[in-house]
């Protein structure tokens, strides 16, 4: 019989929710948290939500743009990840992704470049969801590409892939071939 002074595992639900308040990015003990701007308005949001009593209406408004703020995030990622596996990253890409408070650029002359393929990604691709704010993360993604020499083919697979569409113009619009 387990009794709950000697189970290994009597503390670990607690320490499963208080990991996920913890991490700031998109899922528990995700080591790529960095202390960006958006993450600390995620932060900022956690914390005023665990001041609000679990009932109210405030307490679940909040915590339903922290889900869909993580979900958003984690969908950017997914989509970065699948363009870099396509471009033959496969066991690299989750590397080239991960971002911690240690990582550094490669090349301050690449600073530049990595801001305008950034913004042109962002103004000219869907990677990004309409509302997204530019995040210093994918800042050091695009350096590490330009590193590898792959930042150029990068966003030529991201126009592909994920093509801006005109505002109101659907989908499947515009893969329907001229008749």
């Amino acid at each position: 019989p387990l009794c709950s002074n000697n189970n290994p595992y009597a503390s670990f639900g607690a320490t499963l929710a208080r990991d996920e308040e913890q991490n700031l990015w998109s899922t528990p003990h995700d080591v790529t948290h960095t202390e960006a701007d958006d993450d600390r308005v995620l932060y900022n949001m956690i914390v005023v939500r665990n001041q609000l009593d679990k009932d109210s209406e405030e307490w679940q408004k909040l915590n339903y743009d922290i889900y869909t703020l993580r979900q958003t995030r984690k969908e950017v990622r997914s989509r970065w990840k699948h363009i870099l596996e396509d471009l033959g990253f496969h066991k690299e890409a989750d590397s080239l992704l991960s971002v911690t408070k240690l990582s550094i650029v490669s090349d301050s002359q690449n600073m530049g470049k990595a801001r305008d393929i950034l913004l042109k990604l962002s103004e000219e691709t869907n990677i990004f969801p309409t509302s997204w704010e530019l995040s210093e993360r994918y800042l050091f993604v695009v350096d590490r590409l330009i590193a590898l020499d792959a930042a150029d083919e990068f966003f030529k697979m991201a126009s592909v892939v994920y093509p801006k569409r005109a505002s109101g113009e659907r989908a499947d619009e515009r893969q329907r071939a001229p008749q």
